[in-house]
C-alpha cells in the first residue's frame, strides 16, 4: 500500500487471490514496511471475519475490506481513504464473491455476488445499482481506455432466458434490458469472454462440420495491437501451434509449431511460453518434437526462433562440456500454483535483460532436472547460480536478487546477489526455522523491503518477517555508477526488431540504489529494414532458401493472392500481397522491402457467395404464433448493388435492398403447424446465390399412448401404435425400443410392425420428439407359445357411447375379462380381452393356456374352459349396463366359422376342438353347472359382496379419455349372470393387488 501495509494471521495457509487483493484473518495495520503492526478493531466488542481485502489501483490509500459478522444477517463492507488508519462500515443487501475497481476513477467499483448478479458503485461502496442477474463470474469487464469511447461501458458475459450465453455491453447508469447492447447477435461459449487490451475475445462453437476444427485458443499477447495465440489443431494431444496475427487481430499466420502444454491444478492448461518482461518481443518456448522438448528463444515475436547457449562452465568453474547443436540448455517454463512465489522462470519489467530459471544442459528437457540459471544480457549469455530450483524475489530494479531455496523442509537462510548474480551472499533471516510459504514486496513500487511470511508448524500461525536491504545501501546512485550493454541476438546482431537498443546496469562494484526515478532503457537509433523485420502474409509458408540468411514466402495450395479482400467494392482498389508483412513491433525504416512494387488491382463486382440465412437463437423449430427473427448472412459480393429476394413459405414474399449490410433481421409469424421453406435469392450483376433454410412450426406434445396387444404368440405380427396429442403428422419423429435393445428403430409413422421370437414378457417403449417436445410411454407384453382365440362382439348399443380412445378400450377390455372369470371360475389372469379400434366395436378374448403336460386330462381341462366360455357368451350371461340403463351384452362373434379361432402354437388342433364341442356339448354343460353349485368352490365367489362401481360411458366423443366405468356392482335378478361396472383406474389398482 505504498509504505503501509496490511497483514493477517490465520490458521489457513494461503490461498490463491487476485493482486492487490486477499483473504484476512486477525487484522494487523503496519506503516513502516512491516517493522511494527497495529491490531486493526473494524468494530469493538463485536467479532468480524474479514472475507476479502480490495486496493484501489490508482489511489492505493483507498481499501475496501469485505466482512462477515456473527451479528448481522447482512454483508458488509469497510471502506478506508487513508490507507487503512481508519474504516468506515457499510451494509450491503447481497453477498459480494469480487469486486472490481475501475481502472481510471478511483471510485467506482463492480461487485459481482454469489447469487451470479452484478452491482455497480459509483462512491466508492456506499450506494449499489443492480446491473444484471445471471452473470458469468471473472467475465465481467471496465471499458479500455483510449479504445472504448465511454469510459463507464461494461462488458459482460451473461445468460439469456433460453439457458444460452451472450456479450452484452451497457453503461452503468443505465443497464436495463431495453439498453443492453449485443455487439455478436449469435450465442457464445460459456466462460469464453476476454476483454484485452484493443481485442475482445470469445468463442463460438461451430454446428457440426466433416471439417476438423481446433480444439482449443489461448491468448498469449496482446502487445502493441497484434494478437499472439496457442491454438490446438484437432490432430494435437500436448501441443499447441503458435500464430501471430495481423493489425487488426483478424488473419493469423504461423509462427512456431508443437509448443509443449500441461495439465495443472483444476484441469487447467498451460502452454509453454513465456514473454520475457522488460524487453519487447522476446519470447521463451519449449517445442516437442518427437518426445524430446527442447527451449527456443525469439527476439523478433516469432519471427525466428534459435536454441539457448550453454554455458562453458559450471557454478563451479569447472567444464560443462556442453557445446552445440548437440548440446544446448533448457528451462522449465511452468507457472507457480503459489501466487507468492516466483514460477520456474522470473522476468521484471523493471529489469530488463535480467532472467533466472530453473532447468538443464543436455539435448533435451529433463523434468526432474532444476539447476538454476542467470542471464543479465536477454539470454545472450547464462551462467549456472545453483544446483537447485529456487523462488526469486527482484528488489530495487533487480539491484538485489533475493533467492530461496523451493523445498518442503524449513528454512532460516535466504541468499541475494548485489551484482546481478555474479557473487551470492547469505543472511539468517530468522532465528527458528520456518515453512517459507511466500515472498513480498511492494506491489508497483521498487524499494528494498520485503517480507517473508510462512509458519513454523502446519497448526502455526502465519510467521511474517521483514527483510531491509536498505542499511546496506549509503547512497543513491549517480551516472558514474552504470556501465551500458547492447541488446543482441544469438546471432551477435544489434538490430533487434528494426532498432538498436541499449540499457544501463549497475556497475558490480557500486553499493547503491538505483531508486524509483531509475530507467534502464538508453536511447534507440532505428536500423534500416533487413529480410528478418518482415513476416510471411496471409496464406503464405516460408521457405528457406539457399545462400542468403532471407526466406522466400509462397502461396499455400488453398490460397490465391489475386483474390479480392471480401470488403472490396466497386470503383475502389486493392493491393495484392506478394507474401510478405513486416513485423508490427519492428520500428525498421527504408532498407529491404520484399512488400514494394505490390499489384494494384481494381475491385471487380463480385457475384454474391456464401449466402446464409438463419434464426437468430439458432432454433429452427418454433411454436405457432411466435415471433421468428430471420438473419442474412453474406460472405462475399457487392452487398451494395445486390437485391434480395425473401420466401417465408407460408405466402409472404418480399424484395429487399441492402439486407446483409444493415444486419437487420426480418420479423415474421407464422399461425399455423407445418413444415414451411425459406428461400433467400441474392442477385446482381455477376451472378448470384441461394440459401434455404426449413423451419418447423409445431405445438408442444402434450399426451402419447403406447397401444399395443397385451398378448402375442411367438412369432406372430403385432402392431405397436403411438397414439399422440396433438398429432403433427410428418414433424414427430418416433424412436422404438424392443426389450432390451439400445438402438432404437426410428420413424415418422405412427405405427410400426414386429415379432417376437422367444416367450416371456417383453417391454416395448416409444419416444416421440417434436421439435424441443420429448414423451415416452411403455407397455409389457406376454409372448406364449400356446393360447386360444375367441373372437367377441357387442350389442349395437355400445357404438354410440364409444370414444374411440385406448384408455377406453382397455378399460372395457377389463370388465370383460372380470365378468367372464367370476361367470366360469376361471382365474382371471389367463383372461385378456382386447378391444380393437374403430367402429363397430369388436374384440378379441385370449384364453392363456398353462405349459402343457403329456396327459388327457390337462387337454381337457382347457377344453372345458373354451365351453365354458361359449356357454355364458351364448346363453347372454356377460352383459354390463351403460349411463341411463343401457345394457350392453357381449357374445361370440362369427367370422370364417361359429368356431373360436385359435393363435399361437394352438392352432393345429382346432379340429378336434370343434368334434369335442359338437359330441359332448350337452354333457359338457350339465357337467359343468354341476361343478359350479359344489360347496367347495372358492374361486372368486367373496367378489360378489365387494363394494364395486358402476360403469358408465361417456355422453359424447369430446370427453375423449375420461372413463365410461362408473357406478356399482349389483345383480341382475332376470339373469343369473354377475353385471359389472368399474371405474378404469380402481380396476388397475385392483389387478395390481
Amino acid at each position: 500500500c505504498s509504505g503501509p501495509r496490511l497483514a493477517s494471521q490465520s490458521l489457513q495457509q494461503p490461498s490463491r487471490c487476485r493482486q492487490d487483493s486477499g483473504p484476512m484473518g486477525r487484522r494487523a495495520w503496519s506503516s513502516d514496511f512491516g517493522t511494527t503492526y497495529t491490531k486493526l478493531t473494524l468494530q469493538p466488542g463485536v467479532t468480524t471475519v474479514i472475507d476479502n481485502f480490495y486496493i484501489c489501483p490508482t489511489n492505493k490509500r483507498k481499501i475496501i475490506l469485505v466482512s462477515s459478522s456473527l451479528s448481522d444477517r447482512d454483508q458488509s463492507l469497510f471502506l478506508s481513504t487513508d490507507e487503512g488508519a481508519s474504516f468506515q462500515k457499510q451494509l450491503v443487501p447481497f453477498s459480494v464473491e469480487t469486486l472490481l475497481f475501475h481502472p481510471r476513477q478511483e471510485d467506482k467499483v463492480l461487485a459481482y455476488t454469489r447469487e451470479g448478479k452484478l452491482y455497480v458503485s459509483a462512491d466508492l461502496g456506499k450506494k449499489w445499482t443492480l446491473l444484471q442477474e445471471r452473470v458469468t463470474k471473472d467475465h465481467v469487464f471496465w471499458a479500455v481506455s483510449g479504445v472504448d469511447a465511454d469510459p463507464d461501458l461494461v462488458h459482460v458475459e451473461a445468460q439469456d432466458p433460453g439457458g444460452g450465453f451472450r456479450y452484452v455491453t451497457c453503461q452503468i447508469h443505465n443497464c436495463s434490458a431495453k439498453m443492453l447492447t449485443a455487439p455478436f447477435s449469435g450465442p457464445i461459449d460459456h466462460g469464453s469472454l476476454a476483454v484485452q487490451d484493443d481485442f475482445i475475445f470469445f468463442k463460438v462453437s461451430p454446428p457440426l462440420t466433416l471439417a476438423p476444427a481446433p480444439q482449443d485458443l489461448q491468448v498469449v499477447s496482446t502487445d502493441e495491437s497484434q494478437v499472439f495465440v496457442a491454438v490446438q489443431e484437432w490432430y494435437q494431444t500436448d501441443t499447441y501451434n503458435l500464430y501471430q496475427s495481423d493489425p487488426r487481430g483478424e488473419r493469423y499466420s504461423l509462427v512456431l509449431e508443437d509448443v509443449r502444454s500441461s495439465r495443472q491444478a483444476e484441469e487447467s492448461t498451460v502452454v509453454d511460453i513465456l514473454e520475457v518482461r522488460g524487453v519487447k518481443g522476446v519470447f521463451l518456448a519449449n517445442q516437442k518434437v518427437d518426445g524430446k522438448v527442447v527451449t527456443l528463444i525469439t527476439y523478433n515475436k516469432g519471427r525466428d526462433w534459435d536454441r539457448l547457449r550453454p554455458p562453458s562452465v559450471d557454478m563451479s568453474g569447472k567444464p560443462t562440456n556442453c557445446k552445440p547443436p548437440d548440446c544446448h540448455l533448457h528451462l522449465h517454463l511452468r507457472w507457480a500454483d503459489n501466487p507468492y512465489v516466483s514460477g520456474t522462470v522470473h522476468t521484471k519489467d523493471t529489469a530488463p535483460g535480467l532472467i533466472m530459471g530453473a532447468g538443464n544442459l543436455g539435448s533435451q528437457l529433463v523434468e526432474y532436472k532444476e539447476e538454476m540459471y542467470i542471464t543479465s544480457d536477454c539470454g545472450h549469455t547464462w551462467r549456472q547460480v545453483f544446483e537447485e530450483e529456487h523462488h526469486i524475489l527482484y528488489l530495487d530494479h533487480g539491484g538485489v536478487i533475493v533467492a530461496i531455496k523451493d523445498t518442503s523442509i524449513p528454512l532460516k537462510i535466504l541468499k541475494f546477489s548485489v551484482d546481478e548474480g555474479l557473487t551470492w551472499s547469505t543472511h539468517n533471516f530468522t532465528s527458528t526455522s520456518v515453512f517459507v510459504d511466500g515472498l513480498l514486496s511492494e506491489p508497483g513500487d521498487e524499494t528494498l523491503v520485503m517480507t517473508v511470511f510462512g509458519h513454523i508448524s502446519f497448526r502455526s500461525d502465519w510467521e511474517l518477517v521483514k527483510v531491509d536491504f536498505r542499511p546496506s545501501f549509503s547512497r543513491q546512485c549517480s551516472k558514474q555508477d552504470y556501465s551500458s550493454w547492447d541488446l543482441t541476438n544469438l546471432q551477435g546482431d544489434r538490430c533487434v526488431m528494426g532498432q538498436q537498443r541499449s540499457f544501463r546496469r549497475r556497475k558490480p562494484t557500486s553499493w547503491c540504489i538505483k531508486g524509483r526515478s531509475f530507467t534502464a532503457a538508453l536511447a534507440a537509433r532505428v536500423c534500416q529494414c533487413r529480410a528478418s523485420d518482415f513476416l510471411c502474409d496471409y496464406g503464405f509458408e516460408r521457405a528457406p532458401s539457399s545462400g542468403s540468411d532471407a526466406s522466400t514466402c509462397f502461396a499455400n495450395f488453398w490460397f490465391n493472392p489475386l483474390s479480392p479482400p471480401d470488403d472490396c467494392v466497386l470503383g475502389q482498389t486493392y493491393t495484392s500481397s506478394l507474401g510478405y508483412r513486416k513485423v508490427v513491433s519492428s520500428a525498421c525504416e527504408g532498407g529491404v522491402d520484399p512488400r514494394q512494387s505490390p499489384a494494384q488491382l481494381q475491385c471487380p463486382l463480385l457475384p454474391p457467395r456464401g449466402l446464409q440465412v438463419s434464426i437468430r437463437g439458432e432454433a429452427v423449430a418454433v411454436r405457432p404464433g411466435e415471433d421468428v427473427l430471420f438473419v442474412v448472412r453474406q460472405e462475399q459480393g457487392d452487398v451494395l448493388t445486390t437485391k434480395y429476394q425473401v420466401d417465408l413459405g407460408d405466402g409472404f414474399k418480399a424484395m429487399y435492398m441492402n439486407l446483409t449490410l444493415t444486419g437487420e433481421p426480418i420479423r415474421h409469424r407464422y399461425e399455423s403447424p407445418g413444415i414451411y421453406r425459406v428461400s433467400v435469392r441474392a442477385e446482381n450483376m455477376a451472378g448470384h446465390d441461394e440459401a434455404v433454410l426449413f423451419v418447423q412450426v409445431n405445438s408442444p406434445l402434450q399426451a402419447l399412448y403406447l397401444e399395443v396387444v397385451p398378448v402375442i404368440g411367438v412369432n406372430q405380427e403385432v402392431n405397436l401404435t403411438a397414439v399422440l396429442q396433438p398429432l403433427n403428422p410428418n414433424l414427430t419423429v418416433f424412436y422404438w425400443w424392443v426389450g432390451h435393445s439400445l438402438q432404437p428403430r426410428l420413424s415418422l409413422e405412427n405405427s410400426v410392425t414386429t415379432r417376437f421370437g422367444d416367450p416371456g414378457n417383453v417391454r416395448v417403449t416409444v419416444q416421440a420428439a417434436c421439435g424441443t417436445s420429448v414423451l415416452q410411454d411403455s407397455r409389457v407384453v406376454r409372448v406364449l407359445d400356446q393360447f386360444q382365440l375367441v373372437p367377441l362382439q357387442f350389442s349395437k348399443d355400445l357404438d354410440a357411447h364409444n370414444p374411440n380412445t385406448p384408455e377406453w378400450r382397455e378399460d372395457v377390455g377389463l370388465v370383460v375379462s372380470r365378468l367372464l372369470s367370476k361367470e366360469t371360475s376361471i382365474p382371471e389372469e389367463l383372461l385378456v380381452t382386447v378391444v380393437k379400434p374403430g367402429l363397430p366395436t369388436l374384440a378379441d378374448l385370449h384364453v392363456l393356456l398353462p405349459p402343457p403336460r403329456p396327459t388327457r386330462k390337462r387337454s381337457l381341462t382347457n377344453d372345458k374352459r373354451l365351453m365354458a366360455i361359449r356357454q355364458v357368451l351364448s346363453a347372454q350371461k356377460i352383459s354390463f349396463l351403460l349411463r341411463g340403463g343401457v345394457r350392453v351384452l357381449v357374445a361370440m362373434r362369427d367370422e370364417d366359422t361359429d368356431s373360436p379361432r385359435l393363435g399361437g402354437g394352438g392352432g393345429y388342433w382346432a379340429v378336434a376342438v370343434l368334434f369335442v364341442i359338437g359330441l359332448f356339448a350337452v354333457g359338457a354343460f350339465i357337467l359343468y353347472k354341476f361343478k359350479r353349485k359344489r360347496p367347495g368352490r372358492t374361486v372368486y365367489a367373496q367378489m360378489h359382496n365387494e363394494k364395486e362401481q358402476e360403469m358408465t360411458s361417456p355422453v359424447s366423443h369430446s370427453q375423449g379419455v375420461q372413463s365410461a366405468l362408473q357406478g356399482e356392482e349389483f345383480i341382475d335378478g332376470t339373469h343369473s349372470g354377475v353385471v359389472l361396472s368399474i371405474n378404469s383406474r380402481e380396476m388397475h389398482s385392483y389387478l395390481a393387488s
